[in-house]
């Protein structure tokens, strides 16, 4: 168990010249869903929770209504890369320019042999440059932890965006960044002017829609089991906590008697083209929403 300390923001030393946003594709990120999520959002928070951070669109769009973050995920890669681009953008730029003057197929795969890179902040750059040029921006992992997605298809691949990445860096100032298991929330002292996003793994609803083989740790139905309960006892303690997830009986029944809504997103991973599109998901609130 780790209990997180409560910080103050660090000062930003530049003002960016965008609106952060993501400066990652992710499975399942949220990006596209945030107009259909905002109803939902509390109006505001004073610390803001997200155990699977992924892409962290949900945390970039709320963060000028929160005074500090906690943005965990057990994938030890994805926490180095947040703290790199909090803590030292220019330095992780400095390394995204040299990959991107050093781009090719060739290139490519010669860093993604890499596995083990003992410097973090080497580290930190190859996943964003991999990120940024593979097949279908798709982060996955074999089960040794090794990123094994091919090149992609891309004339000028944005491998390093200055702007963004410093808007992303200053939203990140007020963020503690941790890596921990979501069950851990538990443990920190949340009240009921905190709220929880929990954005996991989905719940497969078909033998092509398996988010949880993208990564060595796999999430299956015993996971969702045990969040569900998670959820269940922070809303007892009256925090505000939101989950998304897939729309399947399953996941209805673990959250039976929470406020249950239905967001139509877009299917855009897939190695069929033509089945992807409009799908049902699942957005659940301990707390009611006036619409």
């Amino acid at each position: 168990m780790v209990v997180i300390p409560a910080v103050s923001p660090l000062p930003s030393t530049v003002a960016p010249a965008v609106v952060a946003r993501p400066f990652l594709k992710w499975a399942g990120g949220k990006g596209r869903l945030i107009g259909q999520y905002e109803p939902y959002f509390p109006a505001s928070c004073h610390t803001y929770y997200e155990p699977f951070v992924g892409g962290g669109a949900v945390f970039f769009h709320l963060a000028p209504r929160m005074q500090r973050a906690v943005l965990g995920d057990i994938n030890p890669e994805l926490v180095n890369v947040y703290r790199w681009v909090r803590d030292a953008p220019k330095a992780l730029m400095a390394k995204l320019e040299f990959h991107k003057r050093h781009h090719s197929p060739d290139y490519y795969y010669a860093i993604r042999r890499q596995h083990h890179l003992p410097l973090p902040l080497d580290r930190a750059a190859r996943l964003i440059y991999l990120n940024k040029t593979c097949y279908n921006g798709l982060y996955r992992e074999n089960s040794q932890g090794q990123f094994n997605v091919p090149i992609g298809r891309y004339n000028n691949p944005g491998i390093c965006d200055p702007d963004l990445l410093w808007a992303a860096s200053a939203a990140l100032q007020r963020a503690q960044i941790v890596e921990l298991p979501f069950t851990d929330i538990l443990h920190q002292p949340l009240t009921p002017e905190d709220c929880v996003y929990f954005d996991p793994p989905y719940h497969p609803i078909s033998p092509t829609s398996h988010f949880t083989h993208y990564s060595r740790y796999g999430f299956g139905p015993a996971d969702q089991e045990r969040l569900a309960q998670v959820f269940r006892q922070l809303a007892e303690r009256g925090v505000r906590v939101m989950l998304s997830n897939s729309d399947c009986e399953f996941i209805r029944r673990l959250y039976d008697g929470f406020p249950i809504y239905s967001i139509q997103a877009s299917r855009m991973i897939n190695t069929n083209v033509e089945r992807r599109g409009k799908i049902s998901e699942l957005l659940i609130t301990s707390y009611a929403v006036a619409r």
